[in-house]
């Protein structure tokens, strides 16, 4: 029978009036996000927010979902100075603005093997013009300024005295907020080529997939699994102890940044951290326990469990979830593919996911308000809440736990009946 070839198959491009389409997947993932947003702050108690600031307010979690820079301003008068910063994604709004824009993407390109890189660029650049223009808009939108309550008293008195009242606003760079935001959709797309199989992908590159898309396809699995473990836990925690509202709020603002830290945490990783004043991690509350400190805190499994023997389920999660994931990347694999090159390839895959995990999770929060550049005021109107990685230990780690996991991934998958295996007579 004859072969054909990949560059012989026939392309039908998308249709010409594919904007009605790119229009299409951009209103969705930015509807999804934006209701993501407002429940979430919603569940938070940011409905009383004054002034009207709660649209705004979730314009704002939207641009810091997509990479976007919020500047925080303050102003006290001229005898009083504030600062404030804050750096923190809402990885739920992130994650869930992604798989809504990568799966509109594909859309059109469904049922197809092949598309030639011109069609690809040309439809991600529709989907790119569309998706700026939105960050236009939320740029624009997500600026507010607050007034901070000083209470009664002494401070009180003093605030008025000087018309030194304390507010504090922000305001996005929207320059940087555009390139970020363009940048976070690429990632998206390429991921989304890269990692969906039926994605179609140009002649040329066909045969070059077996050693980037099973590997990719498991670690975005991998996420998406501890994304779900994390969901079954909250709402068990909800249901068992109270509290659902604030649950909520973290399930629809901030679940994956706990539960990609608790992968990175069974694998051994180090975080170093503080948590002072007002500021605290929602949940669980171990950690705001082992942070707030005078000094910097460590986090790891050896803190973790000196507070709860329990946390220990954390590695034991992580072995048999890399297992798992190893196993289904060994068999999407075709079977001529050997052990170690599982082993690399996994190492490879988990040691990236591992440095992305750290970009994106770390959180940087701090308050301050001093009057005649006296200090900073207590009372509870400064704080501060840091949480980072030991960046390089963590990627070292994830790239020896995927060595190790690839190899066993291997082992378990060579009795499945695989692409490309040759059968003995």
């Amino acid at each position: 029978m004859a072969r054909v070839s990949p560059e012989s198959v026939p392309v039908r491009p998308v249709a010409r009036h594919g904007w009605v389409q790119a229009a299409a997947a951009v209103l969705t993932g930015l509807a999804v996000m934006v209701v993501l947003a407002a429940l979430g702050l919603w569940a938070a108690g940011a409905a009383d927010l004054p002034d009207g600031a709660f649209a705004r307010v979730v314009m704002a979690t939207v641009v810091a979902a997509v990479g976007g820079t919020l500047e925080l301003s303050g102003n006290a008068g001229v005898l009083a100075e504030t600062r404030a910063g804050l750096t923190v994604i809402p990885l739920s709004v992130t994650l869930a603005g992604a798989l809504v824009i990568g799966a509109g993407f594909l859309r059109p390109l469904r049922h197809r093997a092949v598309a030639s890189a011109r069609e690809l660029a040309g439809w991600a650049a529709r989907i790119a013009v569309l998706w700026l223009l939105a960050l236009l808009g939320l740029a624009f939108a997500a600026r507010q300024t607050f007034a901070v309550d000083v209470g009664n008293g002494t401070l009180s008195d003093l605030t008025g005295l000087f018309d030194a009242a304390p507010k504090v606003g922000f305001t996005t760079d929207v320059p940087l907020t555009v390139l970020f935001g363009l940048v976070w959709l690429a990632g998206v797309l390429v991921l989304t080529v890269l990692v969906a199989p039926g994605a179609p992908l140009p002649g040329r590159l066909l045969r070059r997939q077996e050693s980037v898309r099973p590997a990719a396809y498991a670690m975005v699995v991998l996420l998406l699994v501890y994304v779900a473990l994390g969901l079954v836990v909250a709402l068990v925690s909800a249901v068992t102890r109270g509290h659902v509202a604030e649950t909520f709020a973290v399930i629809l603002l901030g679940l994956p940044n706990l539960v990609w830290l608790a992968l990175t945490l069974g694998l051994g990783a180090t975080w170093n951290g503080r948590v002072e004043g007002p500021f605290g991690l929602p949940m669980p509350h171990v950690l705001d326990q082992i942070l707030r400190t005078p000094d910097v805190s460590t986090l790891n499994l050896r803190t973790l469990t000196a507070y709860d023997t329990g946390m220990w389920w954390l590695m034991v999660t992580d072995v048999v979830v890399l297992s798992a994931v190893a196993f289904l990347m060994a068999a999407r694999s075709p079977a001529r593919v050997r052990a170690w090159q599982h082993a690399l390839r996994l190492a490879v895959a988990l040691a990236l996911t591992v440095l992305m995990i750290c970009l994106l999770c770390r959180v940087s929060a701090h308050y301050g308000l001093s009057l005649l550049g006296i200090g900073e005021l207590g009372g509870g109107l400064s704080g501060e809440l840091f949480l980072r990685p030991q960046l390089w230990q963590a990627v070292g780690l994830g790239a020896l736990w995927g060595l190790a996991a690839g190899f066993l991934g291997a082992l378990l998958a060579r009795p499945v009946h695989r692409r490309g295996r040759v059968e003995t007579p």
